[in-house]
């Protein structure tokens, strides 16, 4: 065994804090060292031939590496280890820069602790052994969980490189929260007349395939292959034959008795119906909570909607099912909801004339459930107010700020001016933040109409009440005001589903409740689980064009992976010795990666580690009580030498 140690200065982050010479020196006595040398930059472009000059010169088979963060350069290390013939796993790293030098003031006992942990790395190097990465294939189609303007960039931008996408949504067309919306910001566009496109271009495309009134229910497997079990609800109509002519809702006898969802249970729509008119895919389907025939069996002398069908598409006999979606990666777009204004009781929402946001939107609509005539107690209301941040930067409850409510709530005051022909328009704002492109200037413009922008504190200093057949906001520090329509601009939560997502794909979810990405700098689109990626809202608040461009991130993420064909696992993972376990079941109950599971050879039962899922955490080693389970590269036996290097120079 030759083991070469390289001390690097780092030119002067380590050396001014560490004395380099001396812990080269000290490496030169130990054990199986052949080689030792102290450079001033070792990842310099020179460093690569000197390396590996050094390498063949001295037929070194292990490396010490002394220099800065394994994460900034040792997969650089190990690649220019390998091309000169040594196992990549066989090249240690010691972090004498960020563990030692940065944190010493003292240049003498730096030196000391730098020489302690050469000493561990060199026991530990002797105790490496070659490992070999694993190849998987790759399963080349990728599922995106949320059919929202994220899932649907997502999907486009994937397909658009040759793969297959399912894209799959819980409602019945997708489209999202952009489809209820009237107008985006800061430019006033038409939301629909910029969604509507892209949804159906979604619909056409030859790649993607539309999975919609569907939810997933399991998901198995790893990166490169997940197997996904969908559960499709029944829509009691036919897809095939449903060409969307409307006959079957004009028939319903239900028609316009039942509260529609999608405008905010504001309008009315039957028991057959699709959600809007512009829906993708546009196919009716029958609700099986207020339908006759599905709730009474029966509904007149005959349904009218199966009269009114030419096609013969309805089915009352339908049934819900579920089917397998084999992919490689996945997109987890699945948006966000509205926080309940109910919650807050001080704000009046029980009050008539006290709407929500997306109330607002409905009613503004031209295609809403007014037609875009704009009412209150059927009336023109002629002053209003609207009260930010409902749900967000609370003292006790979401501290976090939903970034969009600012902006819409600016974009509502302007539209509400022009409804109200001039009228007055308050906002209760606790601080304004127009962060992004034309934000700051819109808001400008706002101001200049006239809008009344008071500042208030948070939380319980605001109270909506009805007074004289009307309603009053009072606010501390404010004189109270009477109006007619007060617009709570409620902020975003975490979906309602958002925790079995985060079981079933062992996906981790930040405090806020939203997913969490591996890292905030690094791999804001990553999750924890390799493979599966995150659009949009799930990470948290984010407008349109920022769900937009994390969406196209999350894609080339996955257009990554499904371009390689196959992956490399790392080898560094846990390993069982069959002779010593005997399943007590610890090892798996203590795996978050559900990584180990049970298998029986002639009759003995032992612990089995699936290599493509465990991440080599060590979570199965400390709670194994027959030290059964062990760690490629990290074994015990080269922990245990690290440690009694370490005590002998603490001694």
């Amino acid at each position: 065994m030759n083991i070469g140690v390289f001390v690097c200065g780092c030119s002067g982050n380590i050396s001014k804090h560490i004395d380099t010479g001396k812990v080269a020196k000290e490496a030169e006595t130990l054990d199986d060292v052949s080689f030792v040398d102290n450079q001033a930059h070792l990842c310099a472009p020179a460093g690569r031939e000197y390396l590996q000059n050094a390498i063949r010169e001295h037929e070194l088979d292990r490396l010490v590496i002394v220099a800065c963060s394994p994460k900034l350069h040792e997969e650089t290390f190990r690649g220019w280890a390998s091309e000169a013939g040594i196992n990549p796993y066989c090249v240690e790293m010691v972090n004498a820069r960020e563990h030692i030098a940065w944190v010493h003031d003292d240049k003498k006992k730096a030196t000391e602790a730098a020489i302690a942990v050469t000493k561990g790395a060199v026991a530990k190097a002797r105790l490496t052994e070659p490992l070999k990465p694993k190849k998987v294939p790759v399963e080349q189609s990728c599922l995106v969980i949320g059919g929202g303007v994220a899932g649907i960039q997502a999907a486009l931008d994937v397909a658009e490189n040759g793969f297959k996408v399912y894209l799959l949504d819980k409602e019945p067309s997708i489209g999202g929260k952009m489809a209820q919306l009237d107008k985006t910001f800061p430019t006033l566009d038409c939301s629909a007349c910029i969604l509507t496109p892209k949804m159906v271009d979604a619909a056409r495309h030859e790649n993607i395939e539309l999975v919609t009134y569907a939810e997933v229910k399991d998901v198995q497997g790893h990166v490169g292959d997940f197997t996904v079990r969908v559960l499709l609800k029944p829509r009691y109509i036919d897809m095939d034959k449903c060409v969307g002519c409307g006959a079957c809702a004009e028939e319903c006898r239900l028609a316009g008795r039942i509260d529609s969802e999608f405008d905010m249970n504001l309008g009315k729509r039957g028991a057959a119906y699709i959600p809007f008119p512009q829906a993708v895919p546009l196919k009716y389907l029958i609700d099986p909570e207020t339908c006759l025939m599905l709730t009474k069996g029966k509904c007149g002398k005959s349904p009218k909607c199966v009269d009114a069908c030419a096609r013969e598409a309805i089915n009352f006999e339908d049934e819900e099912r579920e089917i397998d979606l084999h992919v490689g990666t996945i997109i987890l777009a699945t948006g966000y909801d509205f926080y309940d204004a109910s919650q807050k009781p001080n704000l009046g929402l029980e009050h008539e004339g006290v709407i929500t946001g997306m109330d607002f939107e409905r009613l503004v609509n031209a295609s809403g459930p007014t037609g875009g005539e704009f009412l209150i107690n059927d009336k023109k209301p002629k002053k209003a107010a609207f009260i930010q941040c409902v749900g967000s930067r609370e003292r006790e409850g979401n501290q976090y700020c939903s970034r969009f409510c600012c902006m819409y709530t600016a974009k509502q005051a302007h539209m509400i001016h022009e409804k109200m022909d001039g009228g007055e328009t308050v906002v209760y704002y606790a601080d304004m933040r127009a962060y992004g492109k034309g934000f700051e200037e819109f808001f400008n413009r706002v101001r200049a109409e006239g809008i009344d922008y008071r500042r208030r504190e948070l939380d319980e200093d605001l109270f909506v009440t009805k007074e004289n057949g009307g309603l009053v906001v009072k606010a501390k520090g404010h004189p109270d005001y009477q109006c007619d329509l007060v617009v709570l601009c409620n902020g975003a939560v975490p979906t309602a589903d958002s925790e079995f997502l985060s079981n079933m794909l062992n996906v981790k979810r930040s405090p806020d409740g939203f997913f969490e990405e591996q890292h905030p700098a690094l791999h804001p689109v990553d999750t924890n689980e390799p493979g599966i990626f995150l659009a949009g809202c799930v990470q948290g608040p984010k407008d349109i064009p920022d769900s937009v461009a994390q969406a196209s991130g999350a894609a080339a993420r996955a257009n990554r992976i499904l371009g390689a064909k196959e992956v490399w696992i790392d080898p560094s993972i846990a390993y069982v010795d069959t002779d010593r376990c005997r399943w007590c079941g610890k090892c798996a109950d203590a795996c978050e990666f559900r990584a180990i599971e049970i298998v029986e050879t002639n009759g003995v039962r032992a612990a089995k580690v699936n290599d493509v899922l465990c991440r080599g955490c060590g979570a199965c080693v400390v709670v194994c009580p027959t030290n059964a389970m062990d760690i490629r590269e990290y074994s015990n036996d080269q922990v245990g030498a690290v440690l009694d290097a370490a005590a002998k120079w603490r001694s």
